[in-house]
């Protein structure tokens, strides 16, 4: 994640009425400096049920229903028809109601996929595969290695191809050498579902026993050469712009030339982020048989369609999905097409999304906010007792250069070259995924368009770009308990605030600290300056390895330290911004507590989910952001002002001496 009239206090009897401070959550028995997350949320935490179709349930599900509702109500009057051939209602509305043709998708079982089984029945040689894989990655079937095109890290006005290892069906290659019992558990339900798979497109049950063996076999091989999750947060080492005349040399069998050309990429270098896994691939491409990879491709060509296919294939996927996830029901049809339409046709459907139910008052309270949050983070770094001065003075200069990007696109996407036809659902998908495909292949070797978006409107999200030093806060997460236009100051500026602080801060985090404020890879620091963050980010590290989830489960520091520096700053920023309004020097009481204590509590209930243990154990494996509880514990345990509010003190469970208190934004 994951951003006035100016400093307005909203403090009449109408906003009062309407309790932006969620009383009934709060566990009075709790004391704030003992566990403050539970303080504020005590008493949902313990009567909250997760339904069955979700694997948590918190603020950020509150605002997705509230979201998808909209969405649903957009989506069916565009389904009823009647608008202008090649108008963004149209396809929206036929898109959407292909995609709800169950009786189409069931009479058709896996007919969609079988021209593409065909061919990789034909395969006869490792140029074949190659050939075949990248004709399968211009069609959004990103098999074998991951593809993408973005701005170059080093020279971030002109825009390059980047190629990842892939190539795994497990979450993360770490599953592949695990032994505990839940990993085991996890991969024999993926071996399970493999299983389903081969025998649902052919094979009988000895023969898909020995498929899944030798698919799970090569991806093992293909997952020895990965970095890990917390390797792959460098990214200098991530970075290696090579020419393609080298690679072709170095990797003859992956054949990088005629690779390329394949997927229509017209490059003389481009950037390998993890050299070793195509040397492993194309080691493996040498010496694995034809018939071995024909196995893997099959696997993969089915799994990546299996969620637009007849029901045997839906609910074979699903069944993996609620081993890894806890997830116990399937979400309805409707709603698993909503999400395939904004996947697909994301800012067609956004326009019409915003066009309802976004406001440009919304919008222009948002600009504001984040204009004062920017105003309180060049204060707190001009009183940084640990930076010097030249190095103070470019990341003001960073800073201030922050694209701010709010609600929507200037300028949106064009989908004229996608057909879509009310019949042909995967069809549908197909035109989508080529023409985008064909969008990102084409700006290789241009200029950078910085107006674009990552996310979708109706997005619950909001993110920082390094590349494009921007901060984006879609109109999805512009809703309450994140942000009310009614809402005094201390609500916003401790829910969407904190949010907008954060992404600010991702701009100098371990990460983002190495952009300059072009968006170049590239260090801007004094020597000492760097070694000294070097040092506070260990602080960070070291405190979130401290923390567990379900009594035994460390967290992984390193994995998310970027996003705990994130909220450390975020908040901190936010309450400055906050001090700065007329209600943040105030000392009035809504709803018995103080201008401060709505802030932190504010805060305190954005982040408020109760997740599945199955789910909770797969965040901490792959998972970036600490969990909830300790995205508000954790950087409250090292904010002064917070133990003023609420009068912290020492033999409090969350108390820390101010000399241990963690202050680096």
């Amino acid at each position: 994640m994951l951003v006035a009239s100016l400093f307005t206090a909203c403090t009449n009897n109408d906003t009062t009425n309407r309790k932006f401070i969620e009383t009934g959550n709060i566990d009075s028995s709790v004391k704030p400096g003992d566990d403050f997350y539970k303080f504020v949320n005590g008493k949902w935490l313990d009567t909250a049920t997760i339904p069955s179709t979700e694997t948590g349930v918190g603020s950020f599900l509150d605002v997705y229903n509230r979201t998808k509702e909209h969405v649903k109500t957009i989506l069916e009057e565009a389904a009823k028809g009647g608008s202008a051939a090649g108008s963004i209602e149209q396809k929206v509305g036929d898109f959407y109601a292909s995609g709800m043709d169950s009786v189409t998708i069931e009479k058709l079982g896996y007919d969609p996929v079988k021209p593409t089984l065909q061919k990789i029945s034909a395969l006869k040689d490792p140029k074949d595969v190659m050939q075949f894989v990248a004709e399968q990655q211009t069609l959004g079937n990103g098999m074998l290695f991951g593809q993408g095109f973005a701005a170059d890290d080093k020279n971030s006005s002109m825009n390059i191809a980047v190629y990842s290892q892939g190539g795994l069906g497990l979450p993360d290659r770490d599953y592949y050498f695990k032994t505990d019992p839940t990993s085991l558990a996890i991969i024999k339900a993926y071996q399970e579902y493999m299983h389903k798979i081969f025998m649902l497109t052919g094979s009988d049950s000895a023969t898909a026993t020995k498929e899944v063996a030798i698919v799970y076999e090569l991806e093992k091989q293909l997952a020895s050469s990965h970095r890990t999750a917390i390797e792959l947060r460098d990214p200098q080492s991530n970075y290696n712009k090579l020419a393609v005349a080298q690679l072709d040399q170095q990797e003859p069998t992956f054949a990088w030339k005629t690779t390329l050309a394949a997927m229509s990429v017209k490059a003389d270098s481009v950037n390998v982020q993890q050299p070793a896994f195509f040397k492993k691939a194309d080691e493996l491409l040498k010496t694995v048989p034809v018939d071995t990879w024909k196995t893997y491709l099959r696997w993969h060509t089915v799994s990546g369609a299996a969620g637009a296919l007849s029901s045997p294939f839906v609910n074979a996927r699903f069944e993996y999905t609620k081993v890894i996830t806890g997830q116990q029901k399937m979400k309805p049809r409707w709603e698993r097409i909503y999400r395939s339409t904004d996947g697909n046709l994301g800012e067609a459907l956004g326009q019409l999304y915003v066009k309802k139910y976004f406001t440009e008052d919304a919008k222009k309270r948002m600009q504001d906010l984040v204009s004062n949050l920017q105003a309180a983070f060049d204060a707190r770094i001009n009183k940084l007792d640990w930076m010097s001065d030249s190095t103070k003075q470019k990341s003001k200069d960073k800073l201030h250069a922050f694209l701010k990007k709010i609600g929507y696109p200037d300028k949106w996407r064009d989908y004229s070259k996608v057909t879509v036809n009310k019949a042909t659902y995967f069809d549908n998908l197909v035109s989508a995924a080529k023409n985008e495909y064909q969008y990102q292949a084409s700006k290789v070797g241009k200029h950078v368009d910085k107006m674009e978006w990552g996310m979708t409107p109706p997005t619950i999200n909001a993110y920082y770009n390094p590349t494009f030093n921007e901060i984006v806060f879609p109109a999805g997460i512009l809703q309450f308990p994140f942000f009310d236009p009614a809402a005094d100051d201390a609500i916003n500026y401790g829910g969407i605030g904190m949010v907008i602080g954060h992404e600010m801060t991702h701009g100098f985090d371990d990460q983002g600290a190495q952009y300059d404020k072009e968006g170049n890879l590239k260090n801007w620091w004094s020597k000492g300056d760097s070694v000294k963050f070097v040092a506070k980010s260990k602080q960070v590290i070291d405190l979130y390895d401290s923390f567990t989830i379900l009594d035994s489960i460390h967290l992984k520091g390193a994995l998310t330290t970027g996003e705990n520096i994130a909220d450390i700053g975020g908040i901190a920023i936010a309450y400055d911004a906050f001090k700065m309004t007329k209600q943040g020097k105030d000392t009035v009481k809504i709803d018995g507590f103080t201008p401060d204590q709505r802030f932190f509590i504010s805060l305190g209930q954005i982040w408020r989910e109760k997740l599945k243990p199955e789910t909770q154990r797969l965040y901490a494996n792959i998972d970036p952001h600490s969990p909830p509880e300790y995205r508000v514990n954790g950087p409250l345990q090292n904010f002064t002002p917070f133990y003023e509010a609420f009068n912290v003190k020492p033999g409090d469970k969350m108390y820390k001496a101010d000399s241990a208190r963690i202050k680096i934004w």
